[in-house]
């Protein structure tokens, strides 16, 4: 038993991780600064974290205002002309989108855009908290 456990064990584990199953597909998009006042934390500073890599969600990803602080994984799967980089990040939610309706599902910090992507277009991610 143990000898056809562990293949199928080290077979689940390589689909997960080469194949990449991360989580939800959305998009996402950078945003310029100014980044305050946001809807988390006002005109507080310290809300943002260190390395600035950091977002604003969409009405979806809001949940009123319970997202303040979540930190979520986001990996470029594709856009445009190959503009993913290969990596994932993790940004902290500071803020909801100020477009009504927002753009994407995710507005990337420039530091976070530039940290997964190669040009300045949407592009498509996968996210998980």
């Amino acid at each position: 038993m143990k000898s056809i456990m562990l293949p199928t064990l080290l077979l689940y584990c390589i689909i997960f991780h080469v194949i990449g199953v991360f989580g939800d597909v959305g998009t996402a998009s950078s945003y310029d600064p100014p980044y305050l006042p946001t809807k988390c934390g006002g005109y507080d500073e310290d809300q943002f974290p260190p390395g600035g890599l950091f977002a604003a969600v969409s009405d979806g990803l809001w949940d009123n205002g319970a997202s303040c602080g979540r930190k979520y994984r986001i990996r470029c799967i594709s856009g445009p002309k190959r503009p993913c980089k290969v990596r994932s990040i993790v940004v902290q939610v500071v803020d909801l989108c100020s477009q009504d309706p927002c753009p994407t599902t995710l507005q990337l910090s420039n530091d976070a855009f530039n940290a997964i992507s190669k040009i300045d277009a949407k592009v498509n991610v996968e996210y998980a908290q």
